[in-house]
């Protein structure tokens, strides 16, 4: 092993796991977590369910149609978030290098820690299990690119580790979809011309991976080589938040829109609130009929983070958008923070303000 020791952990099938946790009925069936409306997606399903074909991110009506027997299942999102936290104190305990990836994911930096890392990982595994009866998989290697893709080679519930003397050869047999970085387009482009291995993308040369990555192109070629010197993060800058949803028919009823944005303005300020933070930008996307999306933005003059303000500025926006067809996403993000809240008042603000603290020394106010 190299001198990092990077560890990442994935739970299994997290959404899926908790249902069946929380209710035992459901242990060994094709569990389906998502979207209850005809244009809801999968979030997360069993590996019973996968064993169909069903995979997150699909449209559940398609679910349905390949396994007419699963049981699906609304997103409980708060009780996977209380889950999460009981997993994460778990990984916390073991190093303060954790970086969270998402609800359910995380890399461990263990290269300070004088022990076997297999044995610290199986320790994980063991108070994991203990305390939410939920199991996960890990990857151990000495970079996040190989962590993660070990992590993925055993599932469910498994170990793998890969050292410095098994790359490259143990990726070549993989499909270039395992690379972090490669998207579906690109993933595309390269099975035009035959590429559809790592063993195959090795082949090609930096200028031809500039070529087709851009100059995002010199990463991947590294890191199938095992180069990967990004560090893990402890903490990971928060870039915005967001709530969106598809409607079942859509619409062309502002009132209506505004009710959602309402609701979304209500847990968006929520979730400030719990972190601590102030945004200045608002911005509201809509996805029409015709699956065009829009998006607009409002960046304001001072930082906020009450409902009502975020509320108000959702409303702005939408209030300028001209509805000339039917809306089928309607979606409400913030961004732009800061943990300090300050703004910059003008001269005629700051003498206002001056003049009621004045009034409230003299005791002139009611």
């Amino acid at each position: 092993m190299d001198k990092r020791v990077i560890v990442h952990v994935d739970m299994d099938a997290f959404f899926a796991s908790v249902e069946q946790m929380d209710n035992p009925k459901l242990k060994g069936k094709p569990v389906i977590v998502g979207g209850s409306g005809p244009r809801g997606v999968v979030s997360t399903c069993s590996y019973e369910a996968r064993k169909y074909g069903i995979h997150s991110a699909m449209p559940m009506y398609i679910a349905r149609q390949l396994c007419p027997e699963g049981i699906f299942l609304p997103v409980r999102y708060e009780r996977y978030v209380e889950v999460s936290k009981i997993v994460f104190q778990i990984l916390h305990s073991i190093t303060y290098r954790v970086e969270a990836v998402s609800i359910d994911e995380a890399y461990l930096d263990i290269s300070d820690i004088d022990d076997d890392p297999v044995h610290i990982v199986n320790i994980i595994k063991k108070r994991v299990k203990e305390s939410t009866g939920l199991t996960l998989s890990a990857g151990i290697s000495y970079n996040k690119f190989l962590a993660k893709t070990a992590s993925e080679w055993n599932k469910p519930n498994g170990l793998m580790v890969i050292t410095e003397d098994m790359v490259p050869e143990i990726l070549k047999p993989l499909p270039i979809s395992k690379v972090y970085g490669i998207g579906s387009k690109s993933i595309e482009r390269l099975n035009q011309i035959g590429i559809y291995t790592i063993e195959q993308l090795l082949r090609l040369t930096e200028e031809e991976m500039i070529y087709f990555f851009g100059k995002y192109g010199i990463e991947i070629y590294n890191r199938i080589r095992g180069h990967d010197d990004r560090p893990v993060c402890t903490q990971r800058e928060t870039k915005s938040i967001g709530r969106e949803t598809t409607f079942d028919s859509d619409t062309m009823d502002k009132t209506f829109l505004k009710k959602v944005l309402s609701e979304f303005a209500e847990e968006l300020a929520n979730s400030l609130m719990e972190e601590s933070l102030y945004a200045k930008t608002v911005t509201v996307k809509i996805k029409n009929q015709d699956f065009k999306t829009h998006t607009k933005s409002k960046t304001l003059k001072r930082y906020i983070n009450s409902y009502k303000e975020i509320k108000e500025a959702a409303f702005e926006i939408l209030d300028d958008y001209n509805i000339e067809q039917g809306i089928r996403l309607i979606g409400l993000s913030l961004s732009n923070f800061t943990d300090v809240r300050y703004e910059q008042l003008s001269i005629f603000e700051w003498e206002k303000q001056l003049k009621s603290q004045k009034e409230e020394t003299n005791g002139t106010k009611e």
